[in-house]
Order: C-alpha cells, then structure tokens, then sequence
C-alpha cells in the first residue's frame, strides 16, 4: 500500500507530466524539472516532505504541485531567490535542468515555514487571458443567435457573469483587440491587451456586429483583488515561467484590470447564481461563463450549480433570454495533442440550442471553430 507521501509524489510526477513540452507550445520545461526532481526528493524524505507538510493527503483536483512551484516562482518573482531565478526566462534567465535542484533545494529550506504556509493556504488561480478570444466569438454567436430565435433585428445586448472568476481578468472579452488572420481586429482595437487568435474558421456569426456588453461581473471562492501587489503576484506566481506570451498577456491584462475595474465577489458560484438569476432584465441576454474551473468545483457545488441553472433555465423568456457559455477540458483518449481537448459549449433558454462550437488548447490559442450539436 502506498503511503501519503508516495501518493503525493505520485501526483507531483502527473503534473509534471502534465508540464512536458512535447515540442508544443503548452508545456513548461522548466515546472516539469522542477516537479520531477521535488518527486524524487519527496521520496527521499527530502525538504520538499517538509515544505509539503500537512498536504500529504491533499486530492489530485487540488494540484499540490502546481500549488507547490507557485509558491516558488513568487520568491523568485519576488527577488528572493537570485540563485534560483537564473533559470526562469520570465525574470531574464535560462534553464539549467541539470543544475535546476541544486539552486531549488537551498531556497526550499531557507523558506520552509513561508512556503508550507503558502502551500496549505494557497488555490491554484488559472486566470487565462488567451481564454477571451474564443469566448468573443462565442459570445457574438449567443447574442446573434438568440436574437435570430425571437426575430429581433438586431444582436442583444449581454449580461456577463463568471462564476470561479478569480481576478476577473477574463470579464471584459469586448475590450481586447483580437486580431485575426486576415489582418482584421474584433474587439477594440486601442486595447493594451492584444490576442494573436490563431483560428481555424470563423465564429458562425456577423463579426461585423460589436458585441455590447452592459454589465459584468464575478465570484470567486478565493478572488484575487489586482489592485494590489499581492494579488498581481499571486495570479503571476501561477504562469508557468518559460511561457513568455502567457505571461505577457497576463501582465496587460493586469493592466487592463487596473484601467477598468470589475467587481468579483467572494461567494461559491451556486449561492451566487442564486441571488444573480433572480434579477431578469428584459431586452438582455444574460451568460453564465466558466473555463477550465469545473475540475476545481466540489462535486457537491456542481449538483447545486446544475439545479440553480436549470430552475432559471425555466425561467428564461424570449425578450429575456438566458445562455451558459463554457471552455473546460474533455479527456481524449489516446490523441496526439495531448489526454485533453477544451472545448467551447454553447446553451441557449428558451431557444432549447445546445451547440459544440470549437476546440482549442488550454490557454485559448489556438482555436477551431466547427459548430456541431452539443448533447
């Protein structure tokens, strides 16, 4: 029988798995290293079972490696670890796989009662900006179609609340410059946020159309205010560091956060729901929005979710319309690019229109879109 200890570093070795780069552009060479080699001292009984104290028999949803290299990274981010830092490319250095444990370990026990405590208290925040050029075109698409459902002229204007919000970086998908292919910018194009999309096909909808949105909003168990240094940090320290265009879209998107506030409030998404889908507006189409985040919800949360939705579902008229937009992953056996494909869902009440509108990687780039029925 295993023992917590192994189970843990078992899960350490998933995620850095997980991390792999396989020549794409999804993985992280440098959080790879750094998980296997925090396995193998786990094993060992090394400083690594120290600083994991107390998480030995955390669940793999929880993802105490993940949870683990965030704690690092932000005392490197920091300035704390000069030794450590030489090897992460986001503060200007290189790695060394082979010397990577060496300048780990001594930071590990120089921080240990800091970074345990970080590691216990923590959530892992997966605020993805390239999330918000998938979710434009989806968005454009809800308020089209559900608009052509009812015969209006033109697209309704949209309510936008996301349930495990976070920072709130992924609220103002309107106020991004998505560039496309062709060299045309949806969005505004005057935004310190700008997304190469990378899509395959169009979204099945009038991009000539703005999308409006009128009012948004978020919750979060653990929101992340980034107004201030701490939480900019926080939401950083979780960038896999060797992926520079992510993290240059998480710092303008910070930028944007700081130009634009938006109200993310602390409350599980069933409870907030609830209050949220009691207040109809007519002439408005109101989208729920979640990506990547089901894998963190409680199994008990995800009943009470479902139900608050379904009643409001019922609810939904033609001139106040409801929609649940999603981007999560899928497990895809035995595929080529990788266990997981996130996809793009689309629900439409009363229209009863469930649509798979497109897949994409994890981080929203790239994008196919590919309107199919969702059952």
């Amino acid at each position: 029988m295993l023992t917590a200890l192994s189970e843990l570093s078992q899960m350490f070795r998933a995620q850095a798995e997980g991390c792999r780069a396989n020549g794409g552009p999804t993985g992280s060479p440098l959080t790879h290293a750094l998980l296997s080699a925090a396995a193998d001292d786990l094993d060992a009984g090394g400083v690594s079972a120290e600083v994991m104290a107390g998480a030995e028999r955390d669940r793999q949803g929880s993802v105490p490696g993940l949870r683990f290299a965030g704690a690092v990274h932000r005392l490197v981010l920091e300035g704390r670890a000069p030794d450590l830092a030489r090897h992460y490319p986001n503060v200007g250095g290189r790695l060394r796989a082979d010397e990577l444990w060496a300048d780990a370990e001594p930071v590990l026990r120089e921080h240990l009662d800091e970074l345990r405590r970080r590691v216990r208290a923590t959530v892992v925040q997966t605020n993805e900006p390239g999330r918000m050029a998938p979710m434009l075109g989806g968005l454009l698409v809800a308020a089209q179609r559900a608009a052509r459902e009812v015969g209006r002229s033109g697209a309704f204007p949209v309510r936008l609340w996301e349930i495990g919000a976070s920072g709130g970086l992924n609220l103002r998908p309107d106020r991004v410059a998505v560039r496309l292919g062709n060299g045309d910018v949806l969005g505004d194009p005057d935004s310190p946020l700008r997304l190469d999309a990378q899509w395959t096909g169009l979204p099945p909808a009038d991009l000539g159309q703005p999308l409006q949105v009128v009012e948004r909003a978020g919750c979060d168990t653990h929101p992340v205010d980034v107004s201030t240094e701490d939480g900019r940090l926080h939401l950083s320290s979780f960038v896999w560091p060797d992926q520079l265009d992510r993290w240059r879209r998480a710092q303008a998107a910070m930028r944007l956060a700081a130009e634009d506030p938006v109200l993310v409030e602390r409350a599980s998404g069933p409870d907030w729901l609830s209050r949220r889908l009691t207040q109809r507006q007519s002439g408005v189409l109101t989208v729920v929005w979640h990506s990547v985040v089901w894998q963190y919800v409680p199994p008990g949360d995800r009943a009470r979710g479902r139900s608050v939705l379904a009643e409001a579902a019922a609810q939904a008229t033609p001139d106040a319309p409801l929609a649940l937009l999603v981007y999560e992953p899928r497990r895809v056996p035995n595929s080529e690019g990788g266990p997981y494909r996130f996809d793009l869902l689309l629900r439409l009440w009363p229209a009863g229109l469930s649509l798979h509108l497109g897949s994409g990687g994890g981080h929203g780039i790239p994008f196919t879109w590919n309107e199919q029925v969702w059952n």
